[in-house]
């Protein structure tokens, strides 16, 4: 691949994890390409690819590999859950091995191909200081002075977890641009509803910042575990029903793991007249 895609396009994977859709791109060894309009355009479900994340694959000294994302809007985005377990299954068939390191903007992260075939990652230890999630200004990150009484949890990137009683009444689309917006949360926030429905169960819906609803959503997920945990509602391995699937998230000494389903589902080329028009 000269000059980056052209003359011959750029390659690209389709992937999702519990429904959470990714568009992938191996640049390990190239130029990188990725901007914030081609992301914007690449999101366009009608016009581009579609997608809730794009994960760009990278060189990283000290580690196998390392991910850049971005959101559908063109934004970045400093941590994906679901897509880092994705990516890892990838690196993993083609190293040959069960077993990876990545590095994100949190730093040296971990995965590993569990017995059954899903995927597990840790994604390092949760931010819980206000300057870290990040917030505008200190306050009790457990009980925010937010309607709904949310939980601030950082995982690289900022949530707004809110315990409610039934979170499939919850109506994302009314709700959730106004508190990713708040300014409680300098680089917005995304937003999670959860409702208990079993010992260590929890019932999650999230409204992504940049992106908007999706059927999943990893470091929320991770997010909402340790808020629940943190308000007494379960303990540190919790279950999670998104509107995609099914993740589990683990929350050890060594960092919160999240584990689930991965899936690649087609590889396509991107065409270089596309890429130009739109860089």
């Amino acid at each position: 691949m000269k000059d980056s895609a052209a003359p011959t396009g750029l390659p690209f994977m389709k992937m999702h994890g519990a429904g959470n859709d990714f568009v992938v791109i191996d640049q390990r060894g190239r130029r990188a390409v990725m901007t914030a309009d081609l992301a914007r355009a690449l999101g366009d479900r009608n016009r581009g690819v579609g997608f809730d994340q794009l994960a760009e694959i990278v060189d990283a000294d000290g580690a196998d590999f390392g991910l850049v994302f971005w959101n559908s809007d063109g934004s970045q985005a400093g941590a994906c859950g679901n897509a880092t377990r994705c990516v890892s299954d990838y690196v993993m068939r083609g190293l040959g091995v069960d077993r990876v390191s990545l590095t994100t903007a949190r730093g040296l992260l971990w995965a590993e191909r569990l017995a059954d075939g899903r995927v597990a990652v840790n994604m390092g230890p949760p931010q819980l200081d206000w300057q870290d999630i990040p917030l505008a200004h200190a306050v009790d990150s457990l009980h925010l002075p937010l309607p709904g009484d949310p939980v601030a949890v950082g995982m690289g990137n900022p949530h707004s977890v809110r315990f409610v009683p039934d979170a499939e009444a919850v109506d994302l689309v009314a709700v959730g641009p106004g508190h990713e917006h708040d300014p409680l949360f300098p680089q917005r926030t995304n937003v999670e509803f959860a409702s208990l429905t079993g010992p260590d169960h929890l019932r999650m819906r999230v409204w992504e910042r940049g992106t908007g609803i999706t059927l999943a959503c990893g470091s929320g997920a991770c997010a909402t575990a340790v808020a629940a945990h943190l308000r007494g509602l379960t303990g540190r391995h919790v279950v999670l029903d998104v509107d995609g699937g099914v993740l589990e998230v683990d929350w050890r000494d060594d960092g919160v793991w999240l584990t689930g389903p991965v899936a690649r589902v087609f590889d396509g080329v991107l065409s270089p007249d596309y890429i130009a028009a739109h860089r």
